[in-house]
C-alpha cells in the first residue's frame, strides 16, 4: 500500500510539473518562422484576372513563452526570446495589443491600396477624418487620460484630419505647454487637456506619448476587398501593393513565379523596416519562394533588413533571390524589367 501511495504521489507531482512546464506564462515572448500565404485569396479586386504565379504575405509566429517553449527556443534555430515588454509594453493589455496590430494591418491595407491604385491610374478618392490612438506610452502625459481607440478630431482650435496635423502642431510647442484634444470615445465627444513633455531624451522630441493612425475613407473603382483573418501588423504593405497592382493591370506581374517579401508601405510608396526578417526568410524558403523583397533602408548596411535577409538565406542554403528595395516603384520596376 505504501508503495502504491508513493507511486501515485510521484505521478501527481510529475503531472503538475508537466502542466506547469507547458502552461505557465513567463515574462518572455517567443518569435519563430511563420508561414508564407498566397495573397490572391486574401485580396480581391473586382473583375481581376488570375495570375500564374503568386505574391505571398510572410509571417512571424509568436506568443508568450511557457518554460517548455523557452527551453526549446534556446536550442532551435531562428527562434528568438525577447522580453515581453519589448513586444507589449507595461500597461498594455493583450486585447489592446491585438487591437493595435489589427489597426496597423487595416492601415497597411489602406496605404497599399492608395499606392497601387495611384500607380495603376485607377479611380481613387480620399476623405480625411481624424486620427486614432494606436498605443500609449506608459508614464507619458497621455497615460491614464487617453485610451487606445480614441478618435482625435481636434487640438486646441485646430481641426485634426490626419496624423501630420497633430504632429506638426505639437512640434510647434515646447515642453510644459498645455494642449486640449477633442476626441470621440464611444459616441461621446470629450475634451482632454495634457501637458507636453520630452518623450525622447536622445532626440529631445516633445509630445504626449501616443502612436497614431490616420482615419481615412478611401473609395476606389474597381472595388477591392480584403480577408486577412487573424493576421495583424503593418509589415505586409509592400506585398499587398504589388498584389493589388497586379490585379488592377493587364498582364501577369508574377510571370509565373512565387514571390514574397516584407516591408511597411506609406502613402507615398516608401518601403520601411520591419522586425523578424530572418524568420520570414526561413518561412519563405520552406514555401518554395523564388524572389524575396527586403527593405534596403537606403543602403545603410550593418543589421539592415536586406543585409540580415541576405545573410539568413546564405546560412540556410536558400536559392531565393533576395532583392533590396526602398520603394514600391523599385519593386515594380524589378518585376517588369528583371524577371522573365
Amino acid at each position: 500500500m505504501k508503495l502504491f501511495k508513493g507511486q501515485l504521489l510521484s505521478i501527481i507531482v510529475a503531472v503538475i510539473i508537466a502542466v506547469l512546464l507547458s502552461t505557465y506564462k513567463m515574462p518572455y515572448y517567443i518569435q519563430k518562422p511563420g508561414g508564407a500565404d498566397a495573397l490572391s485569396p486574401i485580396v480581391h479586386v473586382d473583375n481581376a484576372e488570375e495570375s500564374k504565379g503568386d505574391f505571398h504575405l510572410v509571417t512571424v509566429r509568436g506568443g508568450q513563452a511557457t518554460p517548455l517553449q523557452y527551453a526549446l527556443a534556446k536550442i532551435l534555430p531562428h527562434h528568438e526570446i525577447v522580453d515581453i515588454e519589448d513586444i507589449r509594453p507595461e500597461g498594455i493589455s493583450e486585447d489592446d495589443y491585438l487591437h493595435t496590430q489589427f489597426q496597423m494591418m487595416e492601415s497597411s491595407q489602406e496605404a497599399s491600396t492608395v499606392v497601387a491604385y495611384t500607380a495603376a491610374n485607377k479611380e481613387i478618392k480620399i476623405d480625411y477624418k481624424g486620427v486614432y490612438v494606436v498605443s500609449i506610452k506608459s508614464g507619458a502625459p497621455a497615460d491614464g487620460v487617453l485610451e487606445v481607440g480614441d478618435h482625435i478630431v481636434g487640438i486646441d482650435d485646430q481641426e485634426v484630419k490626419e496624423s501630420n496635423d497633430l504632429i506638426s502642431y505639437i512640434e510647434s510647442k515646447k515642453t510644459g505647454d498645455t494642449v486640449t484634444l477633442t476626441i470621440l470615445r464611444k459616441d461621446k465627444q470629450l475634451k482632454k487637456s495634457l501637458t507636453l513633455e520630452t518623450i525622447d531624451e536622445s532626440t529631445k522630441q516633445i509630445g504626449i506619448g501616443i502612436t497614431l493612425v490616420t482615419d481615412r475613407d478611401v473609395r476606389v473603382k474597381p472595388n477591392i476587398t480584403f480577408s486577412s483573418g487573424g493576421i495583424g501588423g503593418p509589415s505586409a504593405g509592400l506585398m499587398f501593393s504589388l498584389e493589388i497592382y497586379d490585379q488592377l493591370t493587364e498582364g501577369d506581374l508574377t510571370k509565373g513565379h512565387q514571390i514574397a517579401g516584407t516591408g511597411t508601405i506609406d502613402y507615398d510608396g516608401n518601403v520601411g523596416r520591419i522586425g523578424g526578417i530572418d524568420k520570414k526568410v526561413v518561412a519563405a524558403d520552406k514555401e518554395g519562394i523564388e524572389i524575396f523583397f527586403a527593405p534596403y533602408e537606403g543602403g545603410r548596411g550593418g543589421d539592415s533588413n536586406y543585409e540580415v535577409a541576405k545573410k539568413t538565406a546564405e546560412e540556410i542554403g536558400s536559392d531565393m533571390k533576395i532583392v533590396p528595395v526602398d520603394t514600391f516603384d523599385e519593386a515594380l520596376k524589378y518585376l517588369q524589367e528583371k524577371v522573365q
